[in-house]
């Protein structure tokens, strides 16, 4: 398949000039950092997010390892979501932008691979799905980055917004329909981990094994039965006196 082609007016080019076009007339300095952020930069914040949010999650002890489990998931399902993207790419062909396209702001020459589907956006919307998943306020945060790593690709003139919106699709399928499977194999897995001598990955020193017999909804267990005996009945003198 030589590429996705479209007859008549094209959104996906017009889009593609109109955020581009930002870097024409912007600072020299903002397009370094848009540079970093788009190939490096919101990569990094999402590997720093994922930590943040284990360190949380086995400091709290929230959830057990099942939490545990779905952390571990979001990167995983990054990196599955990456290999599914191979035979897209080579599916579908599709030239970089630049190729295509002259006067684009190509911020980041070089790139000779295919552009369809975009691997930034594939694997930052992986781990921001797979976060949302195990925790809602991280995983906000990872979709909001990846969102941010969508815009950065086009802007940089390396992707057509849909290679993002593509990869934002593939990442979201990957990450929510294997997640049953990855959970049933993972719980286990961080269950064994956190009775081994490197259950600290699992939870933090100090904290117990599993759960509270009270949490888990178990009877208590019933303790020793103490029963009191009768105090000693103590007569006054005027009950000596009727006895007598």
């Amino acid at each position: 398949m030589a590429g996705l082609a479209f007859e008549g007016p094209n959104p996906d080019v017009d889009v593609l000039d109109g955020i581009n076009g930002l870097a024409k007339g912007a600072p020299q300095w903002v397009n370094r950092a848009m540079e970093f952020l788009g190939e490096y930069g919101i990569v990094a914040a999402l590997a720093v997010l994922c930590l943040v949010a284990w360190w949380t999650a086995r400091r709290r002890h929230e959830g057990g390892p099942a939490a545990i489990a779905g952390l571990v998931w979001a990167p995983l399902a990054a990196g599955l979501a990456l290999l599914v993207n191979v035979p897209i790419r080579g599916f579908v062909e599709r030239p970089r932008p630049f190729k295509d396209h002259a006067g684009l702001a190509v911020l980041i020459p070089g790139k000779t691979d295919f552009s369809f589907v975009s691997d930034h956006a594939t694997l930052t919307m992986a781990v921001g799905v797979g976060l949302f998943v195990a925790h809602r306020r991280f995983g906000l945060v990872g979709i909001g980055l990846a969102l941010l790593e969508g815009f950065c690709r086009v802007y940089l003139g390396v992707h057509y917004p849909t290679d993002v919106v593509g990869g934002f699709a593939l990442g979201t399928a990957v990450a929510l329909l294997l997640a049953p499977l990855a959970q049933a194999v993972l719980v286990p897995l961080m269950t064994a981990v956190g009775r081994s001598p490197v259950a600290w990955l699992v939870r933090a020193p100090g904290r117990p094994a599993e759960p509270a017999a009270a949490a888990r909804g178990a009877e208590p267990r019933p303790g020793p039965v103490v029963t009191a005996e009768p105090a000693p009945c103590r007569l006054d003198e005027r009950d000596k006196d009727l006895a007598a």
